[in-house]
């Protein structure tokens, strides 16, 4: 009998996941990769300068390096990209679902992310969860930033640590997070009421902020779905924030509402 054709769509993207892999690049990023038990490592290309910068990282990771000569730097990376004679193929990080990132800590934080997929964006997004403490940053299968070399590296090393998620609906996530008990806020432009005043007295719920892509901002059907639409409020009336720095201050913002 013959499958039918989502079964088999579905197998041959499960192989492809399985198949993935990715090049990280830059010392900071290859070195907090080859430090992190959780990774899985498959081949570390450095030039001799770069090996010896990253040593104890290598003796850690108990991984070969292939030497290579920085004028032919072999591995398989943008040619614009700065590498600084280190390069490593990992498998992407499971990180798991979303109750065991999103549930445990006290007040916990949220980062979702709407259509956001620039690399740089969302690595910046990553570096600044893990220092405001951040449970996770959630993302789509499609449409969002997947892990690349260019996010690890702006992510500077927080990519190896900070739980980032990718599920396949945004809006089904969000009900998720709100039968989990958080309280999800929708960042605009045109909201009424600021994160602060919205969140008041209720900065020790767990909150989720949702974040869009700079220009078209939320979908809509992400806006009928979050608990409520917040701003920040800003000083001039001119202009907006890039991605990553609104998801900087909103996180900041929902822990210091006083």
């Amino acid at each position: 009998m013959k499958k039918p054709k989502w079964v088999v769509e579905k197998e041959q993207a499960r192989k492809a996941a399985a198949s993935e892999t990715v090049w990280l690049f830059g010392l900071h990023a290859v070195r907090d990769a080859l430090m992190n038990p959780e990774r899985e490592k498959l081949r570390l290309i450095v030039t001799r300068n770069a090996q010896a910068k990253l040593a104890e990282a290598i003796e850690f990771a108990g991984i070969e390096p292939e030497m290579v000569d920085p004028r032919k730097f072999t591995a398989p990376i943008d040619p614009g990209s700065v590498h600084q004679g280190a390069a490593l193929e990992v498998k992407p990080l499971d990180w798991g679902g979303l109750a065991e990132n999103c549930i445990g800590r006290e007040h916990p934080r949220v980062l979702l992310l709407d259509r956001v997929t620039d690399p740089h964006n969302v690595g910046a997004i990553l570096r600044s969860a893990e220092v405001l403490g951040a449970s996770a940053v959630i993302g789509t299968r499609h449409h969002s930033a997947p892990e690349t070399g260019a996010l690890a590296k702006t992510a500077s090393g927080a990519l190896e640590r900070q739980p980032y998620l990718r599920m396949r609906n945004l809006a089904d996530t969000i009900v998720e997070l709100q039968n989990m008990g958080f309280l999800v806020l929708g960042l605009d432009g045109e909201a009424e009421g600021t994160i602060e005043a919205v969140l008041g007295d209720q900065k020790d719920r767990p909150v989720a902020l949702v974040l869009g892509a700079e220009g078209p901002g939320l979908r809509q059907k992400t806006k009928e779905t979050v608990d409520q639409l917040v701003k920040i409020d800003a000083a001039g009336g001119f202009g907006s924030l890039n991605v990553s720095n609104a998801a900087a201050i909103a996180l900041y913002a929902s822990r210091h509402t006083d």
